[in-house]
Order: C-alpha cells, then sequence, then structure tokens
C-alpha cells in the first residue's frame, strides 16, 4: 500500500517504466554474454550478476531508475585473477569488494565524486560511449573454420547493415509521431519480426551463447579461509571496488544532469556493496551501474525503482522460460540499439568548448576519453584527470599571489599579501620582500590571503628568521582564526611573530603603537 502511495504521489507512468524496464533486459542479454566471455566465465554468471544486482541496486540504491550489472569496466579487472588461480577466486574477491563499497558508503566517502571536475565527467562519457561503440564492431565480424576472425562482406554484411540502419531510424524518428511506447522496444520487436517471418540469415542472440539456465544458487567460495588467500584478492577487490563506484556515481551524476534531479551517492555505495556481496555468495562476477542502460532507460520513460526491477526481473525470466524465443532476436537489432546508446552517450557539446575552455581542461578531456576507450580502466582515467585538474589549479593559485607594498608615517613598512599561501605558492611569496633594504619593522597583512599548510607555515618561519638575521622585526596581521590556529598548532615547529589587534587575541612579540 505504501509502495502504490508512493507511485501515486510521485506521478510514475508505470507503462513507461515497464516497457523501459523490457528494453533494457533485452539490451543487458548481450551485454552481460560478452562481458562473461571477457572475464573468461561461463555467461551465465554475467547474467545471473546482472539480475541480482539490478535488482537489489533497484530497491535499495541512491535514484530510481538507476540500472546496473555486469559490466566491462569489472571483467577486465578480473580476466587475470580467473586465469591465475580460477572462478572461486572471483566470487571470494567480489564478496570483498563488496564490503569495501559499503564502508566506503558508511563513511560517506561518496561525496568526494563532487570533486571530479567536470572536463573528467565530459572525458568519462566520452570514452565509455567510444568502448561501447567499438564492442559492438565484434557483431560484424565472423569466425572461419580455422578460428581466424573476419570483416563479414558480401549479402551478410549488407544484411546485418541494413537492420541496424533500420532498427536506428526507428529509435530516431518514431518518437517525433508518437510516445506511447518506447521507439527502443519497438525498434527490436519490429526488426526481429521481420527477420523471424522472412526467415533473413543474420546472426541473432544464439549464436553468441545459450542463454538458458536455472535460478541461480547460494553458493559459497570454495577458497582457503586464509591470510594467503586475502593477498591474493585484496588488490583485486579493492580495485574493482573503486571502479565500480567512480563508474556508478559518475553515471548516477549523468542520470541526475539528465532527469533534472539529484540522487544520493552515498546511498548508492551501500547498496552497490550489499549487490555484490550478494552477487558473490551466488556465483556472480561483481558489477556496477551502466551508463549505456542508464541512457536507454531514461530515454525510454523510465523514472521509478520499477524499471529497474522489471528489467532484473525480465532478465531472469529469459534465463528461466524465455531463452528459446530471446536467442532469435536478430544481434544487428541491439547493435543498432547500442549505436544510439552511443550517439546519446557522447557529450557532442564538449566538442564545441575546445576553444571557449582552458586548455587544460581540453588536455583532460582527450586524456581521460583516451585512457578510458583504450585501456578500459576508468579508475585510472578518473583520477589521472582529477590529478591534473588539481595541479593546473594549484598552479593558476600559486601565480596570482601578489602584495601591494607601502611605508606608513611611522617607517613601518606594509606588505599587504593577496591570494592563497600554499605549497604552490611559497615561492613567489618570498620573492616579494625586500629583506635587506626594508626598515626595522616590517608588516605582513593577511586581511586578504589565507595560510593553507605547511609549507606556507615553513615559509612564514623563513621570513620572519630572514628578518630576525639582519636585527628586524616581521609582524603577522590579520590571520584569520583557522589560520592562528594552524600557526599555534606548529609552534613548537616554528616561531612567528602577529601583530596585535582587537579581533585577533594570539601575539607572541607584539609591536607597541
Amino acid at each position: 500500500m505504501v509502495f502504490i502511495q508512493q507511485i501515486k504521489k510521485q506521478n510514475i507512468n508505470i507503462k513507461n517504466d515497464v516497457l523501459s524496464g523490457l528494453t533494457v533486459a533485452l539490451a543487458l542479454v548481450p551485454e552481460a554474454v560478452a562481458f562473461s566471455l571477457i572475464a573468461n566465465v561461463s555467461p551465465l554468471i554475467g547474467l545471473y550478476t546482472a539480475f541480482i544486482i539490478g535488482l537489489i541496486t533497484s530497491f535499495l540504491g541512491g535514484r530510481p531508475g538507476m540500472i546496473s550489472g555486469a559490466t566491462g569496466a569489472i571483467a577486465v579487472v578480473v580476466v587475470s585473477l580467473v586465469a591465475t588461480h580460477g572462478v572461486e577466486y572471483l566470487f571470494s574477491a567480489v564478496v570483498l569488494m563488496g564490503l569495501i563499497q559499503i564502508t566506503i558508503g558508511l563513511l560517506r566517502l561518496g561525496k568526494f565524486i563532487r570533486l571530479v571536475p567536470h572536463p573528467v565527467i565530459f572525458g568519462f562519457v566520452n570514452g565509455l560511449a567510444i568502448v561501447i561503440f567499438m564492442a559492438q564492431l565484434t557483431q560484424f565480424k565472423v569466425t572461419d573454420s580455422a578460428g581466424v576472425q573476419h570483416w563479414l562482406s558480401g549479402t551478410p554484411l549488407y544484411i546485418m547493415l541494413g537492420f541496424v540502419l533500420l532498427t536506428m531510424a526507428i529509435i530516431h524518428f518514431l518518437p517525433k509521431l508518437t510516445k506511447a511506447v518506447p521507439a527502443s522496444l519497438t525498434a527490436i520487436l519490429v526488426v526481429s519480426a521481420i527477420i523471424i517471418y522472412f526467415n533473413i540469415p543474420t546472426r541473432t542472440v544464439g549464436d553468441i551463447a545459450s542463454i538458458a539456465g536455472g535460478f541461480p544458487e547460494f553458493h559459497l567460495p570454495q577458497v582457503p579461509l586464509n591470510w594467503e588467500t586475502l593477498t591474493i584478492i585484496f588488490p583485486y577487490s579493492f580495485i574493482m571496488a573503486l571502479v565500480g563506484l567512480i563508474e556508478s556515481l559518475l553515471t548516477l551524476a549523468v542520470v541526475d544532469e539528465m532527469t533534472e534531479t539529484r540522487g544520493r551517492g552515498n546511498k548508492e555505495c551501500v547498496a552497490q556493496g550489499i549487490a555484490n556481496i550478494t552477487t558473490g555468495f551466488f556465483g556472480g562476477m561483481g558489477g556496477c551501474a551502466m551508463i549505456g542502460q542508464n541512457i536507454i532507460n531514461v530515454s525510454s520513460g523510465g523514472r521509478s525503482r520499477i524499471s529497474g526491477i522489471i528489467a532484473a526481473v525480465g532478465l531472469l525470466l529469459f534465463v528461466l522460460v524465455g531463452s528459446s524465443l530471446i536467442e532469435q532476436v536478430p544481434m544487428a537489432a541491439l547493435v543498432g540499439l547500442m549505436f544510439m546508446v552511443c550517439i546519446g552517450t557522447f557529450e557532442w557539446a564538449s566538442l564545441k568548448i575546445f576553444r571557449k575552455v582552458p586548455l587544460t581542461d581540453v588536455l583532460v578531456m582527450v586524456l581521460v576519453t583516451l585512457i578510458t576507450a583504450i585501456f578500459h580502466n576508468l579508475a585510472i582515467a578518473v583520477i589521472s584527470g582529477v590529478i591534473i585538474s588539481a595541479l593546473a589549479f594549484a598552479w593558476e593559485s600559486a601565480v596570482r599571489i601578489r602584495a601591494r607594498k607601502f611605508t606608513d608615517e611611522k617607517g613601518r613598512k606594509h606588505y599587504e599579501i593577496f591570494g592563497p599561501l600554499f605549497f604552490g605558492s611559497v615561492a613567489s611569496f618570498q620573492e616579494k620582500f625586500d629583506i635587506q633594504n626594508d626598515p626595522a619593522d616590517v608588516i605582513i597583512n593577511f586581511k586578504e590571503s589565507r595560510v593553507v599548510d605547511h609549507s606556507a607555515i615553513e615559509a612564514l618561519h623563513k621570513i620572519t628568521e630572514r628578518y630576525s638575521k639582519v636585527g628586524k622585526k616581521a609582524h603577522l596581521r590579520h590571520l584569520s582564526e583557522d589560520c592562528q590556529r594552524l600557526l599555534t598548532n606548529a609552534a613548537s615547529i616554528i616561531e612567528v611573530n602577529y601583530w596585535e589587534d582587537p579581533h585577533y587575541k594570539v601575539a607572541i612579540n607584539t609591536l607597541e603603537g
């Protein structure tokens, strides 16, 4: 009853959510199978992972309408673990991955995703769009009897291209005629009906792998519970946890922007952790939010938790009872759908701002895109972008520190400092002073500045020490309370002189007058 009341209160369109969920479920099948093959595990493992993670995060996640499942970002991390130690170690690594994610969520560290600059987000989504596009190109290849892959040619290629373009055309033009049904689902059904009715020879889902199976069973990972096992799985678990949360939280930010709403990052971290622990105990490979499927869901009208639940349950029903039908779905329809997802995911606006934003932002955007697209390593891509952006910001702040100088009627030299004093600006700060030619008393005014870190404290110590060596005194004035606390806490390390005024009570060797 409460759930129904929430639906009415939020004005949720159940029909759109149900149809959108079914569309996502169809799109999840080839993706889950492909990512399983990348990780060298059974296709059913990827399908079970998509079902379990999708269902749990739909109920517990940080925002309605988020779609999660088995992803390529996680699959590429675990390839070497599966190859070296076997699939049981994968299951245990996924459980530990979930525990790490829950810890991050409970510590409320998800808020740090706000530190990711916009160019990094642009690079992230552009890189993923390229990854999704490149992944579809394998459907245009065929393997010969010798096991060598070749590009399709002749009639098979024309059939594939024709139905891919038909799918894309339906998805693009149908919303201009009616929005009563999701264009993506309509395109899949129309193309499937044409190919099946006319018995047109082309690749189908069943040609990739069989998706028939039973209900996922509870399974304790068969690994020794000792320190050696922990040392084996922890590096993989930690990387998977970070990659999963980075992709999930950035995807959440993208969906927030698309729907003009705001999700809860820390809640999503905990939900992802619970989902991964569960999937680890049911023989899953781990996963996170999927930006492609989220784009499909949002563009098809999915806005509530219903769409995610329908997608997960629908995927399980495909495995249990509908495998014979789903295996007949032509890959051309799903490839066309994913091509449209690529077009919708790529931030085309980012290409228009190259000459309108700082060069550093452009470089960060391109770097994150390339690392994501080439190495499929989202953690390194995003962290690299954040580090470069932070260093660029530090440099810009460093070069902006300046000092206004004047001498008062009593012959005291004043330095009014503008800009933050921190590790990046201490060199420029020290160059502002003319110690040999300054009078006996020097006042350094920090009304328009802040002392930020230990490097800044050390710089103040050196300045006062240099003035002291030539028999002069340097006094610090108008330090904010947080700066005073910073200096007071460092009193055992350095000694500085404060100028006493009515607002700042801490004073050492104060100047009279």
